[in-house]
């Protein structure tokens, strides 16, 4: 009796835990998104009478299954605890709250107009210095800001005759002659330049699987660098890379910036399943609205592909308005010529291919006369299958077996079979020789002949592509042998795709000796495989002899007739992607779910500034051009602050904003509110041309001052954030690649062209590339110039911080390794660049030179006598290396 009554007492009291858990577990759990500031998904469960609706139906569904709150549920032990207590009647404490997330609203600071600022930036700078009892540095010294603000500008060092000018002129005008020589050089491009294109994520590959090379993506960068060397001011800037195709219509120059648009990945693997297709155009949107986003507005709109953004004021149809936007971009090359070229290419190819019509238009006048293919299949066999092909003959006795055809094996031999009239594989035991293979790079063991008769279908043998190619077999004895069977793709595995040359020719013949051969089948009497062969063959085999010839002597005709067009000069093309009215207006979804649809949604701007709405159906380079004029107009806040800002962070390696590109409640607030609103309306009043906003900064007292470290301000600003010292920054990778090919005198600076790989680049269904062991003259160029493939990392450059271009890079991560040290002091490059180095030498007296070259400064009487030392000791070529390893080489103050 006892024992009944504890147990009642233990359940009772466990019933009770369940209930009042289930308040306590809401709030925990789900009253962060559904309260009534946040009220995701449009539900607040702050109250009974709010969440009546939902209780005990769709929402508690998903809570059972999992699928609420996102990321995997709750325990099973809370997902009963919530059942219970909605099936005890879930009773609603009164105190059932939360505290609304902090977020930001429309009130936040970088939505407010930009206010006119009357100061200067050192005024701005040191009153907020005084508020901390500090003050700026001294002027740094001449050698000093000369080398400053050469790598600033042009990312390379100065030359010992351009110091020499410098330090002896005389005029007070000095420092504005020297930025205005560095601002107006066209190493400033291809320097500033590299930085926008880490904000766009611009790279010269697809990404994804097969990450192929984008052949013709770098006039997009030389676009780049051209607008900055011609301080194109940045609200043309910005219409060009959205709408340069609108706004400059018929200027290759000018379309080529749309490249902006598709600068970022792109999964070229085709998908015929319905919800990868989605996914796939809507990953290419995701994309586009991200890089259009951060690099413009500073903000995080993709947070709002699934939701309403959870911290600042970005609606998830907000996220989509955008994507409306861009509806109608696809990635692709784009003809870019001028009218009077485009008119030249079509007067030469428009009567070649008004004469191919007329040769197409008889061939279906053919056409029309086929028969049903049922009379084909009276007189041939079944088309060969890249799933299972076999060949039956008579018995008879062979040791050698003979597959041969002269058209290639372009898709492989996953397996070859060959039976004896009892049913049994021989193959399996045969030696088996291979007329050649393919050798895989980084895997010469992958496309190897065993794969042919190991009894598995899931490796490939292949051949050397473009040529005749053979099997033989040569087996453990003489045999009876009466079938053959193959395949290229048993499994089923690639569902069809990569079968584009499956053996259709083919000849199978027997020996006994190896010597002496007898053909045994063949697959002249087969159906073609591919459907244009059938298609043709039923047409051929419906016409009576006088329409035989002449359909052949038409194919003949046809035939020249398209080569003649191939050859006409092609028009240039770029990676700038192509425009087309949208097959299907942009979703809401759900979730962020492909599959779940919610209402169309219109381009529009977005909702927490004024701006503009278009109609659902509005023309496809109205909606660009539009949003273009939107974030380029005077009245958007966001667009000049950011801009300013990433100035300013290349100047100094930090913003005023230490997020670039996120100036929303989860980046940084500015250090500088004022000093950021004033650079934002200097850009404004130099009509949006940088050049005149980075005289103005590299003019400034802040700019200006020296590096020097002082121990008691740094107890109160160690980061120097307030700027009481110029920050000493390291060389980015580029710069240290390229002040080491300009210091060996070898730099080749010549500007724009194609790009140059640091890799070697191989193809075999997916793309694989493989870094350069050594470099020849080829590559002795800008590295802005070399080939950026996504996820591919070139050893000296990935080591230095070089980022990977799959995705946008506003603020570079600066590390530091031993791997750095060792790949500066051993890699071959260095190694190169040492020995050109020491070749560009004096060699009486190397040292005073070599110091001016790679320090911009004369050697100290101690520095020269270990020079002479470590040369007499070890060579002219280990002190040139030992220079490039210096922190005064890698550093700039």
């Amino acid at each position: 009796m006892i024992s009944r009554m504890i147990r009642f007492l233990v359940l009772a009291t466990s019933v009770a835990v369940c209930l009042a858990d289930g308040p306590a577990i809401l709030e925990k759990r789900c009253l962060g998104c559904h309260n009534d500031a946040a009220k995701m998904g449009n539900l607040s469960l702050t109250s009974r009478a709010n969440a009546a609706r939902v209780l005990g139906g769709s929402l508690l569904g998903r809570v059972q299954r999992g699928e609420m709150p996102p990321g995997g549920g709750l325990p099973r032990e809370e997902r009963e605890a919530i059942a219970n207590w909605i099936s005890a009647g879930a009773e609603w404490p009164q105190t059932l709250q939360t505290a609304p997330r902090p977020r930001a609203g429309k009130d936040w600071w970088s939505l407010q107009p930009v206010r006119k600022i009357e100061s200067t930036i050192d005024d701005l700078l040191n009153a907020e210095l005084r508020k901390k009892g500090l003050r700026m540095n001294a002027p740094a010294d001449r050698r000093a800001f000369i080398r400053r603000a050469t790598f600033d500008l042009t990312g390379l060092p100065p030359t010992p005759a351009e110091i020499a000018g410098y330090l002896t002129d005389a005029a007070a005008d000095a420092d504005e002659k020297l930025l205005d020589r560095l601002l107006a050089s066209p190493a400033y491009g291809e320097r500033w330049g590299r930085h926008w294109l880490d904000v766009i994520r611009y790279g010269e590959s697809h990404g994804y699987e097969q990450n192929h090379v984008r052949p013709n993506a770098w006039p997009f960068r030389d676009y780049v660098i051209r607008s900055l060397n011609n301080d194109l001011p940045f609200q043309r800037f910005i219409l060009e890379q959205l709408a340069g195709d609108v706004v400059g219509k018929g200027d290759p120059a000018v379309e080529i910036g749309t490249g902006f648009l598709v600068a970022g990945p792109h999964d070229t693997v085709g998908n015929q399943n319905e919800a990868a297709r989605r996914q796939q155009r809507a990953d290419d949107l995701d994309d586009i609205v991200n890089a259009t986003a951060s690099a413009f507005l500073g903000l995080t709109v993709n947070c709002a592909r699934c939701h309403d953004h959870k911290f600042d004021p970005i609606q998830q149809a907000d996220y989509y308005r955008i994507a409306a936007v861009f509806n109608g971009v696809t990635h692709a090359e784009r003809d870019l010529a001028t009218p009077a070229e485009s008119e030249a290419y079509r007067a030469a190819t428009g009567p070649i291919e008004a004469t191919i019509a007329d040769g197409k238009r008889r061939l279906a006048e053919f056409a029309s006369k086929a028969k049903p293919q049922e009379t084909l299949n009276l007189k041939h066999r079944p088309a060969v299958s890249p799933f299972l092909t076999e060949e039956s003959f008579p018995p008879r006795l062979a040791r050698y077996i003979r597959f041969h055809t002269p058209q290639g094996m372009g898709s492989g031999i996953d397996e070859f079979e060959i039976f004896t009239p009892q049913g049994d594989n021989i193959a399996r035991a045969a030696e088996v020789l291979p007329s050649s293979t393919r050798i895989a790079d980084g895997n010469a063991g992958a496309y190897h002949v065993r794969h042919v008769n190991d009894g598995a279908f899931d490796k490939r043998w292949f051949p050397v592509a473009g040529q005749p190619a053979s099997l033989t077999f040569k087996l453990s004895k003489t045999e009876t042998v009466q079938r053959v069977a193959w395949s290229t793709d048993r499994l089923r595995a690639f569902q069809g795709r990569f079968q584009q040359q499956p053996v259709v020719k083919y000849t199978l013949e027997a020996s006994l000796d190896g010597e002496s051969w007898t053909s045994v089948a063949n697959g002249d009497d087969r159906l073609p495989y591919r459907k244009e062969d059938l298609a043709r063959l039923i047409i051929i085999e419906s016409l009576d002899a006088a329409d035989r010839d002449e359909f052949a002597a038409l194919e003949k005709r046809l035939a020249g007739l398209e080569a003649d067009l191939r050859s006409v000069p092609k028009l240039r093309t770029a990676y700038a992607g192509k425009f087309r009215v949208p097959e299907e207006p942009v979703y809401l979804l759900n979730g962020g779910n492909v599959m779940q649809r919610g209402d169309a949604i219109a381009p529009a701007s977005l909702s927490a500034l004024p701006g503009f709405t278009l109609p659902l159906n509005a023309p496809e380079h109205e909606r660009r051009l539009a949003f273009a004029q939107w974030l380029a107009g005077p009245d958007n806040p966001l667009t000049p602050r950011v801009i300013a800002n990433r100035i300013w962070h290349y100047h100094f390696g930090r913003g005023l904003v230490g997020t670039p590109s996120d100036f929303g409640f989860n980046g940084e607030r500015p250090t500088h509110p004022e000093l950021l609103d004033y650079l934002a309306g200097r850009l404004h009043a130099n009509g949006g041309r940088l050049k005149p906003l980075h005289r103005e900064i590299m003019l400034s007292r802040a700019y200006r001052q020296s590096s020097e470290w002082n121990e008691a301000a740094a107890k109160q600003d160690a980061d120097a954030r307030l700027l009481w010292r110029f920050p000493p920054q390291r060389l980015q990778a580029e710069a240290l690649r390229d002040a080491m090919l300009h210091v060996a005198g070898v730099l080749d600076n010549n500007v724009g062209g194609p790009s140059f790989r640091l890799y070697k680049y191989t193809v075999d269904n997916v793309a694989t590339y493989f870094p350069l062991d050594k470099l020849d003259p080829s590559t002795y160029r800008r590295t802005v110039y070399a080939e950026s493939a996504r996820s591919i990392r070139t050893e000296l450059l990935s080591v230095f911080d070089c980022p990977d271009s799959s995705l946008p890079e506003p603020r570079r991560v600066v590390t530091t390794s031993p791997l750095q040290a060792l790949s500066l002091l051993n890699h071959s490059f260095t190694l190169d660049m040492s020995a050109a180095f020491a070749k560009r030498l004096p060699p009486d007296d190397p040292v005073r030179p070599a110091f001016e070259l790679a320090f911009g400064r004369p050697p100290s009487t101690s520095e020269t006598e270990n020079a002479r030392r470590l040369i007499l000791d070890h060579g002219l070529t280990a002190f040139t290396r030992a220079l490039f390893n210096a922190n005064e080489f890698v550093y700039v103050h």
